[in-house]
């Protein structure tokens, strides 16, 4: 259907106005321009499409469509911005072909849009749950407008774990996009830990999961300081089983990694019974121990105070699943051996008992004065 723009609100006035007394379609000649004139209304699609086959002249060739369609598609056009004042023809089949691709394309974009704020929002948690903070907004927006198939972020950063040092740690968080689409996915994180300066690092790279079992970036630390970490994990079935992890120095894997040693719940380790053996004042309050319990799990160095013949000291622990125990160090970080903590913890039981036997001693006195005098009647 062609028309001229100009006759585009007649023709729909027109056309409204006929649906208004009950007409439902329209023939128009597909070789004339359509106006009021040309134009003809039916109440059935019959009488439409015989009008069509025994037009008034076959040359004219008459095709017919509902009128509510006609008045959507010149609805649309004179909603488009088009200059109504100028005498020009438009194609009212081409101007809708073009405006439903538009649309299409539009709503594609937006689609996209929608999509890409999705992938940031997940991107960002997956950072903010492994530890990486929350602060990486602007450069994932960027990296992922340039459309390239992988990305890299370096930050760095100081870690001390609550302890006086100046270990560096810089992290290349790795993000790679889909071979499907343009999601991108938060695939790994490559750690360099410097302890001293103008010294190689010590390097790790730490793999991220789908089930939520990713080793954050304090647990890794952790684990390169040399320390045990506690994690619920997964088999590749998917079962869910728990187990401590330990970095092996001496042993690396075929992509350059240090092996990690995982020592499951048969194996035995009981970190609360490693921690009842030792003189530790947090173990006396249930939520002061549980937070303890779950700072070791972590793999953390923990702030803990001894108490041994009534005196407080603080001290620092970490645990030992390996060995079975716990690693205890004195306020400078040196450590102190097993046996010595043992002997302390004994020697306070031995203090208590010492003073259990003191407390009942004039009483037993008492008594055995009681029974010479009771011997001593009896024998007058």
């Amino acid at each position: 259907m062609t028309i001229n723009v100009a006759d585009a609100e007649t023709l729909l006035s027109n056309a409204e106005e006929m649906v208004s007394y009950g007409y439902q379609f329209a023939a128009y000649p597909l070789k004339l321009i359509t106006d009021s004139d040309t134009i003809q209304f039916f109440r059935t699609s019959m009488a439409a499409e015989d009008y069509c086959l025994v037009g008034p002249n076959d040359v004219d060739y008459f095709k017919n469509i509902p009128i509510t369609s006609l008045i959507s598609d010149l609805n649309i056009i004179l909603q488009s911005g088009i200059d109504t004042s100028r005498i020009e023809t438009v194609n009212v089949n081409d101007f809708m072909r073009l405006y439903k691709k538009r649309n299409e394309l539009n709503e594609n974009n937006l689609n996209a849009n929608t999509m890409n704020e999705k992938n940031l929002e997940y991107l960002k948690d997956q950072l903010k749950y492994t530890g990486m903070g929350e602060t990486f907004e602007t450069e994932l927006k960027e990296n992922m407008q340039k459309g390239d198939k992988d990305f890299k972020i370096i930050h760095s950063g100081i870690m001390n774990n609550g302890v006086p040092n100046n270990d560096t740690l810089t992290v290349e968080l790795n993000f790679k996009k889909s071979d499907q689409s343009d999601i991108y996915f938060f695939n790994s994180y490559h750690v360099n830990l410097q302890k001293e300066e103008n010294k190689p690092g010590l390097e790790q790279t730490f793999y991220i999961n789908n089930d939520g079992t990713s080793i954050t970036l304090k647990e890794a630390y952790n684990l390169m300081e040399g320390r045990s970490v506690n994690k619920d994990l997964k088999t590749k079935e998917g079962e869910s089983y728990n187990a401590w992890l330990k970095m092996d120095f001496k042993e690396s894997e075929s992509n350059g990694n240090f092996k990690i040693n995982h020592f499951h719940q048969n194996y035995g380790y009981d970190l609360e019974a490693s921690l009842e053996k030792h003189s530790i004042k947090e173990l006396q309050t249930p939520n002061y121990k549980e937070n303890l319990m779950g700072s070791l799990k972590k793999g953390n160095l923990q702030s803990v105070t001894f108490v041994v013949n009534d005196v407080e000291t603080k001290m620092f622990v970490e645990a030992n699943p390996q060995f079975k125990t716990l690693n205890v160090y004195d306020g400078s970080l040196q450590r102190i051996n097993h046996r010595e903590s043992k002997q302390q913890k004994q020697s306070e039981s031995k203090d208590k008992n010492v003073s259990k036997d003191s407390d009942g001693e004039p009483a037993q006195k008492e008594q055995n004065s009681t029974a010479r005098k009771r011997k001593a009647g009896k024998s007058v």
